[in-house]
């Protein structure tokens, strides 16, 4: 990932820039503005000061000890030296001692107070302050020359120096501690970015695996739920309604697709379908026709031969006859249109009774049957489709068997709860080429032979879709 696009580092140059922003302005302001704060905070506490000490003037008590010692703790706690003079020049009170120097001073601020050297910034009737610079001592200092009401002279200063010295500490300070804030920031917004990134990345992650259509990654909210994981409880709801709907679409196109399969399926066997009757219908019909023609022009002339003529035309109809029962047979099995009715019965007695039924061309053809095993064998099944598998498969055998003409119809237990069926006979095996086709409608390996017995070969295409019906396996 790119280090533009990384949140962690982004989220940690927000915090670090704004750090920085915040100190450097108030560096800034430091240096150009609290100078100027510091000294109209200075001028203040002067005059706080002067009209203190001329309301202890007033009271009588601003020479005595209670109020020496306020005006000191005053002078004290602002960073100010006062000194009260009277008209003689005699020191009344002073925080600065009361040598012949702090008279001097006293003189020498006066008297500078008088001509145009300091910058005035405050004057009135009673005080002016000033600042003004110390010859003697070379600094400069921030001086309020005024009389009390009583008349005596009073003086308060404060050095500018110090309050230089006070900015220029407080920036030093203020440098070192945006230091050490930008680099607790940096520690804090790792720590933080984390928190939010984290549960982004998961985010992420999902939906680079909802963009290659997997659906199985899900969000799983922190112990304090936030809009982050609002949003990711969104994302899997998104995630399983994207999910239901691919998977329908998929549905529904794999339905689609079936639907024009079966289409093209349906067509083809519409057209195989007609192609079929229509050859296996076209010799019938022509028998029936020749015959019934020969009839009608009196080509029989004897009872014998006429009753030949109706013999053909009588057994071709009835082929006829019993290929269109077996078509519609078919057909009802294979569009579902008649429902399984399931029901228990001996599936003996069934093979026993289609047996019978073939008992008088199995004599004739001298076949001999074995039936194992002997007993009752209950199913459950559709009795009547069950008959068309029985009875076709036992039809076939009978039609095809030859060399020791033996027919064995066995019946199994499986391991899955149902009974497998086998039919065999002796005779010509089935060629290979063949055997895929077996269950195709009209499909017939010698039809010669199939035609000699009067087959139609949708026999096997019956077993097919009875079997179908019943999801159960068949074969040979």
């Amino acid at each position: 990932m790119n280090k533009k696009e990384n949140l962690n580092r982004q989220i940690a140059g927000v915090m670090v820039a704004l750090v920085v922003g915040i100190v450097s302005l108030c560096l800034i302001l430091n240096t150009c503005f609290l100078g100027s704060y510091y000294i109209s905070n200075k001028q203040k506490s002067m005059r706080q000061a002067y009209n203190t000490l001329n309301e202890l003037a007033e009271k009588g008590i601003a020479y005595d000890q209670e109020g020496q010692i306020q005006m000191e703790r005053m002078a004290a706690s602002e960073g100010l030296s006062f000194m009260v003079i009277s008209s003689d020049a005699a020191i009344v009170m002073s925080s600065m001692g009361d040598s012949a120097d702090v008279v001097h001073l006293f003189l020498s601020n006066l008297i500078n107070s008088g001509n145009d050297e300091g910058e005035v910034l405050e004057s009135n009737s009673n005080y002016m302050i000033q600042r003004l610079t110390d010859s003697r001592m070379q600094e400069e200092y921030l001086v309020l020359m005024g009389t009390l009401d009583d008349g005596n002279m009073v003086m308060i200063r404060s050095a500018v120096e110090g309050i230089r010295e006070s900015a220029s500490v407080a920036n030093r300070f203020l440098l070192y501690v945006g230091l050490l804030a930008v680099f607790v920031t940096i520690l804090i917004a790792e720590k933080l970015s984390g928190l939010i990134t984290r549960p982004l990345k998961r985010l992420t992650d999902i939906s680079k695996k909802m963009t290659e259509l997997d659906f199985n990654a899900r969000y799983v909210p922190q112990k304090n739920r936030n809009e982050i994981d609002v949003l990711g409880e969104r994302m899997n709801e998104m995630s399983s309604t994207l999910e239901q709907t691919i998977k329908d679409l998929k549905q529904a196109n794999l339905e689609l697709q079936q639907g024009m399969e079966q289409k093209e399926k349906n067509e083809a066997m519409r057209t195989e379908f007609i192609s079929n009757v229509s050859h296996e219908l076209k010799t019938p019909i022509a028998l029936i026709l020749g015959y019934g023609e020969g009839l009608q022009e009196g080509i029989a002339s004897d009872n014998e031969s006429r009753m030949e003529y109706y013999d053909v035309i009588v057994d071709e109809a009835r082929k006829m006859e019993r290929l269109v029962q077996e078509l519609l047979a078919l057909n009802k099995l294979e569009s579902g249109g008649r429902k399984l009715e399931m029901e228990r019965f001996d599936l003996m007695k069934l093979i026993q009774g289609v047996v019978s039924s073939s008992a008088l061309l199995l004599e004739q053809k001298g076949v001999e049957v074995r039936i194992m095993p002997k007993g009752e064998v209950y199913i459950w099944a559709d009795e009547f489709f069950t008959e068309q598998v029985v009875n076709n498969y036992i039809s076939n055998a009978i039609h095809y068997v030859d060399g020791e003409k033996k027919i064995m119809i066995r019946c199994d237990a499986t391991d899955h709860g149902t009974v497998r069926l086998g039919v065999f006979n002796t005779g010509q095996p089935i060629p290979e080429d063949a055997v895929p086709h077996l269950w195709d409608k009209f499909y017939k390996v010698d039809k010669a032979r199939t035609r000699e017995y009067g087959g139609s070969g949708i026999g096997l295409s019956i077993v097919k879709a009875v079997m179908d019906s019943f999801h159960k396996p068949y074969g040979v």
